[in-house]
């Protein structure tokens, strides 16, 4: 696992870059790319530097890694965030797969995953104190299928009991099909976790681990 420091100011520019490189050569190699990225206030900054790259847009496939079960009027959505950070510009011509909608069918939603998203192209996570990704909580119930790589499911429901909301989480079926997968992560106490989730084996206590174990491993885009 390769950890590139970056100044905060230039963090999220300087993985936009890198992710756009990525999907060029996706794009010209299959005609088709595809991206997962996450939500939370760390990314945005990510997201508006990638809208504004010049890529074949509309044959790009963009998902979320999770979301919670709320509407996208409300702050919490992921789907708001890509939404006004990504999808605006050139960028909005991307075909966007969301997680989450109210009486959508998961299964359906796995459906729609397997058709256009996976195998992933770039997945961009996100990492907790406590060393959750996506919506891979310690303690989440039926999370240690949700980390079987070898899983069938791609699509699941959690319900975290330290979350405020339910959520939906690519599994890391999903997640570790990437072909470059990238931990985007600030601050002193994220660092404190990621040395921590390096030095355990429990996937369970640690669920990043499930990425960090990955045969693509992720390049971390770390600042203080």
């Amino acid at each position: 696992m390769k950890i590139e420091t970056h100044p905060a100011s230039d963090l999220g520019k300087a993985l936009a870059g890198r992710v756009a490189e990525n999907l060029r050569a996706a794009l010209a190699k299959k005609g088709r790319a595809s991206i997962a990225v996450s939500g939370g206030s760390t990314p945005a900054p990510f997201l508006a530097a990638l809208s504004a790259e010049n890529l074949d847009w509309a044959h790009v496939s963009v998902t979320l890694t999770d979301e919670r079960q709320v509407t996208i009027e409300s702050d919490r959505s992921n789907a708001r965030l890509v939404a006004q950070n990504l999808l605006r510009g050139a960028a909005a011509d991307a075909q966007f797969i969301p997680l989450y909608a109210a009486g959508q069918d998961i299964a359906e939603t796995g459906k729609q995953v397997a058709a256009s998203i996976v195998p992933l192209d770039v997945c961009v996570l996100g990492m907790g104190d406590d060393m959750h990704t996506a919506s891979l909580f310690p303690d989440t119930p039926g999370l240690a299928g949700m980390l079987d790589s070898d899983g069938g499911t791609l699509v699941a429901l959690a319900s975290p009991p330290t979350a405020d909301e339910p959520r939906v989480t690519l599994t890391a079926a999903a997640l570790t099909t990437a072909a470059h997968t990238y931990l985007l992560i600030k601050g002193a106490g994220k660092r404190t976790a990621l040395d921590q989730a390096m030095s355990t084996t429990d996937l369970l206590a640690a669920p990043v681990r499930a990425i960090l174990d990955a045969s693509s491993a992720p390049v971390v885009f770390y600042a203080d």
